[in-house]
């Protein structure tokens, strides 16, 4: 069946009727904040504590906008005998992002999770060079990063967290262990301490 004259602009006119019955909605930005979706790309934040100089960010990176310098640093061994090691220590990290397309290649091929996402957009500049954050900011805006979404009862529990709690049952280990050759060191001592006073006494009585 042949469709009737007219009958695509009677819809489009429809369309337009239904449209026009509507409320207007206007976004108050900036009084009002919008409400962003979890997952927004706003800017990009730096958890020092976890980067570890591997670069994989800067190589990965299509514009070249990420900045690193680092310097090599001896490790004394942990025991006795043991060999000494190097580590790299983070002397500056820095994104332009006059330069960044937010693609956030480095966020997904950072191994250690130092690179997050926040949906912080506001920080725009009337100087083209205070675009390049350096680490101290980028670690700043960590403040502003989302709590993960909470898992199902059967995932895994999140590396963040598991390293947080490894890190902090070692520091518990270790203070235990320091706590344990305290005591030990003031009984060796009390022990000492009246093993001098029984001799004493003992000298004594034999001069009497």
């Amino acid at each position: 069946m042949p469709p009737i004259p007219g009958s695509g602009l009677a819809k489009g006119l429809a369309v337009t009727l239904r449209t026009m019955t509507k409320k207007t909605v206007t976004a108050q930005y900036p009084d009002v904040q919008p409400e962003l979706p979890p997952r927004s790309r706003g800017v990009i934040a730096l958890f020092e504590e976890n980067c570890t100089v591997c670069m994989l960010c800067a190589r990965e990176c299509p514009d070249w906008c990420i900045y690193i310098d680092s310097h090599k640093e001896t490790v004394p061994a942990a025991a006795p005998g043991g060999r000494e090691r190097s580590r790299n220590v983070l002397d500056r990290f820095a994104i332009d992002f006059s330069l960044c397309m937010y693609c956030g290649i480095c966020i997904e091929v950072c191994p250690f999770d130092a690179l997050f996402w926040s949906p912080e957009f506001e920080y725009a500049e009337t100087d083209i060079l205070e675009l390049t954050h350096e680490r101290d900011k980028l670690r700043a805006w960590m403040w502003t990063v989302p709590e993960p979404p909470a898992l199902d009862p059967g995932a895994e529990e999140p590396k963040e967290i598991a390293a947080a709690r490894k890190t902090a049952e070692k520091l518990e280990a270790q203070r235990a262990q320091e706590a344990q050759r305290t005591q030990q060191a003031e009984q060796a001592q009390e022990a000492q301490q009246a093993q001098q006073a029984q001799q004493t006494k003992k000298e004594a009585e034999g001069e009497e």
